[in-house]
C-alpha cells in the first residue's frame, strides 16, 4: 500500500467513530449504525451493542457481517471520491469473563469513555468483527483489496483508538 493511501486509511479509522453494519436479518440484508473501536496492534473492529437491537440478534444467528466506514462529505468533492473501507468478516461475541473480553472492553472504552455505564447493562455485549476481506478506497479510481497483515502494518504506524 502506498504511503499516501496508508495515511488516508489511518486518518479515516482514527477520525470516524461510526460505521454502517450490514447483517442478515431473516435472510435479507439489513444495515444499521454502530460506534466502533479497534483492538490495538490488530485488525479487529469492536462494537458494543444491545441484545434488543435487530443487528445483535442477526449476528448471533448469522455471524458473517460487513462493516463500512466512510469519510465525511467534503464540499466540492464527489461522493465517489470519499475515502472508505469495507470489511467483510465474522462477528464473534466476547462475553464478560471469556478470552478477549477485557482487551476488547479496554479498547472500546479508550475510544468511548462515556460508554462505561452501558457495560453495567445486562443486555449489552461486545462483538469483535474479524475481517476476512478488506477493501479500501482512497478516492476515485483508487481502490485496492488489502490483507489483514497490511491493515495491521498500516495501523501500527499510526494506530487509531
Amino acid at each position: 500500500m502506498i504511503s499516501a493511501h496508508a495515511q488516508i486509511l489511518c486518518d479515516l479509522l482514527r477520525t470516524q467513530e461510526v460505521a454502517a453494519l450490514g447483517t442478515l436479518h431473516q435472510g435479507r440484508p439489513y444495515v444499521s449504525m454502530v460506534p466502533f473501536a479497534m483492538l490495538p496492534g490488530g485488525t479487529d473492529f469492536i462494537i458494543h451493542v444491545s441484545q434488543l437491537a435487530a443487528h445483535t440478534k442477526d449476528m448471533l444467528t448469522s455471524p458473517p457481517v460487513s462493516l463500512l466506514v466512510i469519510a465525511p462529505p467534503v464540499p466540492g468533492v464527489m461522493a465517489q471520491e470519499q475515502a472508505r473501507i469495507t470489511v467483510q468478516g465474522e462477528a464473534v461475541q466476547r462475553v464478560a469473563g471469556t478470552s478477549g473480553h477485557a482487551a476488547a472492553k479496554a479498547a472500546y472504552l479508550a475510544r468511548f469513555p462515556q460508554s462505561e455505564p452501558m457495560f453495567g447493562f445486562s443486555d449489552f455485549s461486545l462483538f469483535v468483527i474479524v475481517p476476512d476481506t478488506i477493501r479500501f478506497v482512497g478516492g476515485f479510481a483508487q481502490a485496492t483489496t488489502i490483507s489483514r497483515e497490511t491493515l495491521a502494518e498500516v495501523l501500527g504506524q499510526g494506530a487509531p483508538r
